[in-house]
């Protein structure tokens, strides 16, 4: 299911939810969850994309539960060891991982052998919170005004150019590797650690291209230190209108979405999970939370637990596919 057709069915199911998580809502607070400060594992270094949608959740998460909710970083292999941290938490509601679609779509594709989480059965779904397309920026120096412009640039120097994302396994690294198998051209991988440090080196000459969501690198578009070239989603981002898709761009089909939602260890009791997954829809479809959100091009989501459950088991197999296809691998 695509983003956009994610966000039209969510809207029909809205009134049972609401009166259901009203009831739910009620006999969780008798039990007086949360009496403690709650962390939000994000398994990227702050500055990033998930760091853009983790603290403004936190925030207005903390202001809804009356509760501090405090984003804890914890970087490394493309996510894996935050979200491995949450999975092998207590399952009490305190410990929650900012997820995305790579520690639970696109990991466990690229590594099958040294994932020691599994992406379904070691956590409790508990809302999808936004959605972004990734994109192609480059330094202003590339002389590459377009994607066309790119691929021949590319085509006539292989191996020359490099492409830097966020980490291996990232949604910006499999993105890459999909347009290079696509294009057919010599594209050089640096993963990095986190999307910050990418793009100080992508704006300092170090490397000449990046893929990454698009809230992470649009300030620096609008300052006229990155050159946006493309966006991966399958229509063109209300915040960049004049900038094409891939699609648009002669890459029939191409498309790729980054998404973010909040998963909890498994095992937490059904009236917990149901409080968080009201009071983050509640967060999710507040004009304060898509105010900071929707400017960068992040389209805000939410919905029930089971819509996420099965939205992240079809992005398993779209993205798994994907991965084979590319032929992208890290173990």
């Amino acid at each position: 299911m695509s983003t956009g057709n994610w966000h039209r069915a969510r809207v029909v199911a809205r009134s049972l939810f609401a009166w259901a998580a009203c009831l739910a809502g009620t006999a969780v607070l008798a039990g007086g969850f949360p009496d403690k400060p709650i962390r939000l594992i994000v398994p990227f270094p702050p500055g990033g994309p998930t760091d853009f949608v983790a603290r403004p959740l936190a925030q207005f998460m903390g202001e809804t539960l009356k509760q501090q909710v405090v984003v804890d970083n914890r970087a490394g292999a493309a996510g894996a060891i935050g979200a491995d941290f949450v999975a092998k938490a207590s399952a009490d509601g305190y410990t929650l991982l900012m997820a995305t679609v790579g520690t639970q779509a696109i990991n466990p594709a690229l590594y099958k052998k040294t994932l020691k989480y599994d992406p379904v059965k070691d956590f409790t779904p508990i809302a999808l919170v936004a959605a972004a397309p990734i994109t192609l920026v480059v330094n202003p120096s590339v002389k590459a005004n377009s994607v066309a412009e790119f691929i021949a640039l590319a085509k006539a120097k292989p191996g020359a150019l490099n492409f830097g994302t966020a980490g291996s396994g990232t949604p910006g690294h499999l993105t890459g590797e999909m347009f290079r198998v696509a294009t057919g051209t010599d594209l050089k991988h640096v993963p990095y650690k986190g999307s910050a440090p990418a793009l100080t080196d992508l704006i300092g000459g170090q490397i000449e291209a990046m893929f990454d969501p698009l809230q992470s690198v649009l300030p620096f578009v609008k300052a006229g230190k990155l050159r946006l070239l493309a966006v991966s989603s399958a229509e063109r981002s209300s915040v960049v209108p004049d900038t094409p898709t891939f699609a648009e761009s002669g890459l029939k089909g191409f498309e790729a979405t980054a998404w973010w939602g909040v998963l909890a260890p498994a095992n937490l009791p059904p009236d917990i999970a149901a409080k968080l997954n009201a009071v983050i829809d509640r967060v999710a479809n507040s004009a304060a939370f898509r105010k900071v959100l929707e400017p960068r091009g992040v389209q805000v989501l939410g919905g029930t637990q089971d819509e996420f459950a099965r939205f992240q088991k079809q992005e398993l197999v779209k993205w798994g596919k994907a991965v084979h296809d590319s032929g992208a691998a890290v173990d």
